[in-house]
């Protein structure tokens, strides 16, 4: 089994074998010319962001700068707006429903590493977990989504949450740990 298939199925890999590093290396390139485009100049964003996603569909918005690390495993939806400075860590897949925002300065960690100083330094391994955000959901400033976690439809993150685990839909859930506040009814 390859590292990427190791890495795409949730178990222990290296990161820094050459085929993953070069697919990294390749990501950083995309989105570099990303960032360094004016919002005037949709096309050339949108024929950046076909090479560089998994998927995305109609009305995406990402304002610059933004970051990830293969992309390849990134797949929003339709009408998704991401804010100023977002880094997606997409070791493992990372959706995003219909109609989400994602504040300024949000984090998705799809990447974990052991907890353990001596596997860490002896093993350099890595696991990842996906990540799934649901439709309508908002993201405000400064949050941060750890691996594996799902965000259930309808649910807002207050700013500056650590959202650790899942958070179920149509509710109002903050802090660090994120947890839920309330329910929010439409």
């Amino acid at each position: 089994m390859s590292e990427l298939e190791k890495m795409l199925a949730g178990e222990w890999y290296w990161s820094y074998h050459p085929d993953l590093m070069a697919m990294r290396a390749r990501a950083r390139e995309l989105f570099t010319q990303y960032n360094q485009t004016l919002n005037a100049e949709k096309e050339i964003r949108n024929t950046i962001l076909t090479t560089l996603l998994g998927s995305f569909g109609k009305d995406l918005d990402i304002q610059p700068p933004f970051y990830c690390d293969y992309g390849t495993y990134i797949y929003l939806a339709d009408n998704v707006f991401i804010n100023f400075n977002c880094t997606i860590l997409d070791y493992a897949p990372i959706r995003i429903g219909n109609n989400a925002l994602i504040g300024p300065n949000v984090s998705l960690y799809a990447a974990s590493h052991p907890l353990s100083a001596s596997h860490r330094i002896s093993k350099g391994s890595d696991i990842a977990k996906p990540i799934t955000i649901g439709d309508n959901v908002w993201l405000a400033g400064n949050v941060v989504v750890c691996p594996g976690v799902t965000i259930g439809d309808n649910t807002t993150i207050g700013a500056g949450s650590i959202v650790t685990r899942d958070i179920p839909s149509n509710v109002f859930a903050a802090g660090n740990p994120c947890r839920v506040i309330r329910s929010v009814a439409d």
